[in-house]
């Protein structure tokens, strides 16, 4: 048997509404692989549109953490950055994939700061150059339309977009400095959406596309980002797990619509973990 795979996920925890690390754990490890936590703060719910929640900051926490790993000889063969809520975290960050990292550990950063052209409220506006910065270090960077074009430093625009615009933001991102980059949120017309996965060494593009579902749910950016990285720790090139990773969440959103449960709450992705599981072991590295 094959030594199992091993990834170290840094992220938020938000005790209910389905997103960061309680999205991340369960989706990686149906995979058949280890996933190892750093939480980076604790919340009782996700921000967005619930009010009256508990918020503790863990930045304190996050290099003793990586320390003691370090202690241990501990080898991660990917490392996976969600949400991070400071300059501070993104140095430490930055630090941490020096510390555990190795030339043979994937970087996966998902630089989550914004969607629908807003910057999310708890960021100054200067954030994105500091998210920038920690793309930089990654193997992989997973931004959507917002979070790309504040890292370009570029004006915001509607979609339906262009082949000739997602290729130009492609190109542009790749220069940041990460090999390759997975693009969300990309969409030709209003009746699909999905995702542009760009290797900037090889100048490829290829699309995943699924049928668009009205309405913003909440999480979807960390099951897209979970799969993703689940998928290429099974074996799966970027493409193909580009397509496994839209094929998941869009299947989460239908689920979560067709029942009418609150957007609030995040998507159901629970019950589609072992359709995703035996997709994922059809390959081994």
């Amino acid at each position: 048997m094959k030594r199992q795979k091993r990834v170290a996920a840094i992220h938020d925890i938000s005790c209910f509404g389905r997103c960061s690390l309680t999205v991340a754990l369960p989706i990686i490890s149906s995979a058949g692989i280890e996933c190892a936590v750093v939480p980076t703060a604790v919340l009782s719910t996700h921000t967005g549109g619930i009010d009256g929640y508990t918020f503790h900051d863990l930045t304190d926490e996050i290099m003793p953490i990586a320390k003691h790993w370090k202690s241990l000889d501990l080898e991660f063969d990917a490392i996976y950055t969600g949400y991070l809520g400071s300059f501070h975290q993104l140095d430490i960050v930055s630090s941490l994939f020096d510390l555990l990292g190795s030339n043979d550990t994937l970087k996966v950063v998902d630089p989550v700061m914004a969607d629908n052209g807003v910057l999310y409220k708890s960021f100054p506006a200067d954030f994105p150059k500091g998210m920038r910065k920690l793309c930089a270090k990654a193997d992989i960077i997973v931004p959507n339309i917002t979070e790309a074009v504040l890292m370009l430093d570029e004006p915001y625009q509607e979609g339906p977009y262009t082949a000739d615009y997602i290729e130009t933001l492609l190109r542009k991102l790749g220069e940041i400095g990460a090999k390759q980059v997975v693009l969300t949120g990309v969409h030709f017309d209003d009746k699909q959406l999905g995702a542009a996965a760009y290797d900037c060494e090889t100048g490829e593009v290829e699309y995943s596309f699924a049928g668009w579902i009205e309405g913003y749910y909440h999480g979807t950016g960390d099951v897209f980002g979970s799969a993703l990285v689940a998928a290429l720790l099974r074996g799966f090139d970027l493409p193909e797990a580009t397509e496994e990773a839209v094929r998941f969440t869009v299947g989460s959103i239908a689920r979560t619509k067709a029942a009418g449960t609150d957007i609030r709450f995040g998507v159901n992705f629970e019950s589609g973990l072992e359709e995703l599981a035996t997709r994922l072991n059809i390959k081994t590295r």
